[in-house]
């Protein structure tokens, strides 16, 4: 579950100075709240996608992250202390090296992927979409683990996300990033 905290324009230089263990994100200085710790099924599902999603990265450029894994996204002028930016989610690839520090990735990956939970569903489909689609994030999935469904947002040669195609459990998901590479749904929803 997400829970919007309250907003007071909170910067990554104060988000540093915030005690481990808990889960935050700032969304355009807007404080989220994490919590509670993701289901079983979200947890299972996530393992899936990472253990997909490695094995095909294995020996290539790009890599895959799981959370806590921070993203910082900068508004132009925005130095890395005052990005107003920072979230986690469930899985990023990341093909530029460059975006890589210690700290997490500074910039937008290419691939984002939210897994819905009751209390995450406005801020994925609505907030974080329009902050990744901001950002360059060039594919966002948004997995549904109860409906078995997945849907996925490509950006546009105009940097807008297409309004997104839909895939079921017998599905064979095509990952645009990587031409010919396709996720078995049957796969990521086994349990």
């Amino acid at each position: 579950m997400s829970m919007h905290l309250h907003r007071r324009d909170y910067t990554y230089s104060e988000y540093l100075t915030w005690p481990d263990g808990e889960r935050l994100e700032i969304i355009d200085g807007d404080l989220y709240a994490m919590t509670p710790a993701p289901s079983k099924l979200h947890q299972i599902i996530l393992g899936n996608l990472h253990l997909m999603f490695g094995n095909y990265l294995k020996n290539k450029k790009c890599k895959t992250f799981l959370p806590p894994f921070d993203v910082r996204l900068a508004k132009p002028g925005e130095s890395d202390k005052e990005t107003s930016t920072v979230v986690q989610p469930d899985l990023s690839i990341i093909c530029d090296p460059d975006k890589l520090d210690d700290r997490g990735c500074k910039g937008a990956p290419d691939l984002i992927v939210e897994i819905i939970s009751p209390g995450s569903l406005k801020l994925d489909l609505t907030v974080k979409k329009r902050l990744y689609e901001r950002f360059g994030v060039r594919e966002y999935w948004i997995v549904y683990p109860q409906e078995g469904i997945v849907m996925i947002h490509e950006l546009d040669e105009h940097g807008v996300y297409t309004d997104g195609e839909t895939y079921d459990r017998e599905a064979s998901i095509p990952v645009r990033i990587f031409q010919g590479f396709t996720v078995a749904a049957a796969e990521l929803f086994a349990q």
